[in-house]
């Protein structure tokens, strides 16, 4: 390797590392926030932090690599052009292809590492990750009841005053609310001196003995005056056993869980697996939903007969078939008989359409199904390519613009990064949907960007500006001149 590869190599990994730290301590901060609530007032400790952290950080590389890229390589080759290192070069001889050959090496290598990651890094930590959400009461059930304060664990909302013990699982002073079956008020109160949590790591149900209490029932009179009075029942009780539902607990939305499905947790041979069972699956339904409607019509299989035309050398003749409805069915029929028959058949007409669109709706979600599985497919390419696309954009916009630094270098990196973020993800939505096929939905994004990336480096190793402003200002001010002077001819 030669001392200027040495030197350029050099340069972009230690920008290129700061920039990554960065960016990366920035995505990380911003998960924690997303997930704060999840975090606050529930008694974490140190090891149980650091493991969410741990399990979310594989899932922050995707963005920051591609944007760490890219800033470095605007602000390393912005850098060595404000300095005219780049015009040095070009007066030994050296053009700027030169000067990117061990760089570009390096991009590949790290395409090549970044697929790897995606295939295999993330989707394990995506697994974990989503485990620990959702198990997160089940490694410390004291986690799930937050001291001082109400802690909803479905339909209760539970308040200890304090949790003492090994673990967290001796409670004092505690009071249960059960929220009515519409969600509205509530309809239960239990208060305890004393309570004590026991679970299993195996188990989703958490069961809370409470001692030494009260229960408070609301009771419903028939009577619309006595409902006024508010009447309710007393119990008292020693012990009393409860079982919570800690699936209920960290529950996942329902929007989030269609992009964290369990296609993010497998890798490229696995989603082939699962796709050919899926498309299998597919295809069988439709075949067997086309057979079950074709049965209800009553429509036997076979050749049907029907009106041809027979054509021969000399002439033309048609041949008429005889038809296989009658022209009006019901003229054999009695009035009280075809009212029967017609109200069965729209009844039958009625009862297909529900199915039809019953199985259409769940054909629809079993082919978006399919659909991402195929987009986390892409994505791991897209990772890889997008680490050389952000290169071949950075490296001649840094040397066209000459500015390196933190300043001009990280508008024109933020500009770019967000609109290759916005495209990715507005294709892989609409891809997701079935609008468009998966593998245009997530290579939207770089197909947009190549053009741009390869009409970069050729204007950069041109020498040409990043826009030529004479060519836009010269004819607009020819077109002035001849408005002002209609008379006045050009003389070459």
């Amino acid at each position: 390797m030669k001392i200027l590869d040495k030197y350029l190599l050099k340069t972009f990994l230690i920008t290129f590392t700061s920039v990554f730290v960065i960016l990366f301590f920035i995505f990380i901060l911003q998960t924690v926030w997303l997930f704060i609530a999840e975090l606050a007032g529930k008694d974490l400790d140190l090891i149980l932090i650091l493991k969410f952290l741990l399990y979310s950080m594989p899932n922050v590389v995707p963005l920051v690599l591609p944007l760490s890229i890219l800033l470095a390589s605007i602000m390393t080759f912005g850098d060595l052009s404000e300095n005219y290192e780049f015009a040095a070069m070009k007066s030994s001889g050296v053009s700027l292809q030169r000067a990117m050959k061990s760089l570009i090496v390096f991009i590949c290598i790290l395409s090549i590492a970044a697929f790897t990651f995606a295939n295999n890094v993330i989707p394990y930590s995506t697994y974990k990750f989503i485990s620990f959400r959702q198990n997160i009461a089940q490694v410390k059930p004291a986690l799930a009841v937050a001291e001082g304060q109400f802690s909803e664990v479905g339909p209760f909302n539970i308040k200890v005053e304090k949790k003492s013990g090994e673990k967290g699982n001796d409670l004092k002073g505690v009071t249960i609310h059960k929220k009515r079956v519409n969600g509205n008020g509530i309809s239960n109160v239990i208060k305890a001196e004393k309570g004590k949590l026991l679970s299993s790591e195996d188990s989703n149900t958490l069961q809370l003995i409470l001692y030494n209490g009260f229960q408070y029932e609301e009771v419903m009179p028939d009577k619309y005056e006595e409902r006024r009075k508010m009447p309710f029942a007393k119990s008292a009780f020693k012990e009393y056993t409860m079982n919570l539902d800690l699936s209920q607990l960290n529950k996942i939305d329902p929007e989030e869980q269609i992009s964290v499905g369990t296609n993010t947790m497998l890798n490229i041979n696995e989603l082939s697996y699962t796709l050919d069972s899926l498309n299998t699956n597919f295809q069988n339904e439709v075949v067997s939903f086309a057979e079950n409607i074709h049965t209800r019509s009553g429509i036997e299989s076979g050749p049907l007969k029907v009106n041809f035309r027979s054509i021969t050398n000399d002439t033309t003749t048609q041949k008429k078939a005889e038809p296989i409805i009658p022209e009006d069915v019901l003229e054999r029929y009695t009035n009280v008989e075809k009212s029967r028959y017609l109200e069965v058949a729209f009844n039958n007409i009625t009862s297909t359409n529900y199915s039809i669109q019953g199985t259409k709706e769940e054909l629809l979600s079993k082919q978006k199904n399919i659909n991402n599985h195929w987009i986390a497919i892409h994505e791991k390419f897209v990772m890889g390519y997008a680490c050389i696309l952000m290169f071949f954009i950075g490296a001649p916009l840094g040397a066209i613009i000459r500015k390196g630094g933190l300043g001009l270098p990280i508008v024109f990196a933020v500009l770019i990064f967000i609109t290759f973020h916005f495209t990715n993800t507005f294709g892989k939505k609409i891809a997701q949907e079935n609008q468009i096929t998966p593998f245009l939905g997530v290579w939207l994004s770089s197909i947009l960007l190549t053009p741009f990336a390869l009409l970069l480096t050729y204007r950069a190793t041109n020498d040409i500006g990043l826009l030529n402003m004479d060519g836009i200002v010269t004819p607009i001010q020819n077109f002035f001149k001849k408005l002002l002077n209609p008379n006045k001819k050009n003389v070459n």
